[in-house]
């Protein structure tokens, strides 16, 4: 899966990344090491990521979806014989 990013959002990441490994790691990164670990993530875990999100918007969808076919059975009006 590739992401296309803006180059202002690559940016920043690269940047948050950087920030990140000298924070925890008390290592100082280059820019290109950064993007390599964006590149990273974008490939080995960003999918993942989208798919767990791909499911809770289907669950999202389906209560939605249930609760409208509820609300239009209320619409309803008895036949009367």
């Amino acid at each position: 899966m590739f992401m296309k990013l803006k180059k202002e959002h690559q940016e920043l990441m690269i940047s948050e990344i950087q920030y990140f490994f000298s924070q925890e790691r008390d290592e100082d990164i280059t820019e290109f090491a950064a993007e390599r670990v964006l590149d990273f993530v974008k490939e080995k875990l960003a999918p993942h990521f989208y798919n767990a999100a791909v499911l809770d918007v289907r669950h999202v969808v389906e209560q939605q979806f249930s609760s409208l076919e509820d609300e239009i059975l209320t619409l309803e009006r008895p036949i009367k014989r």
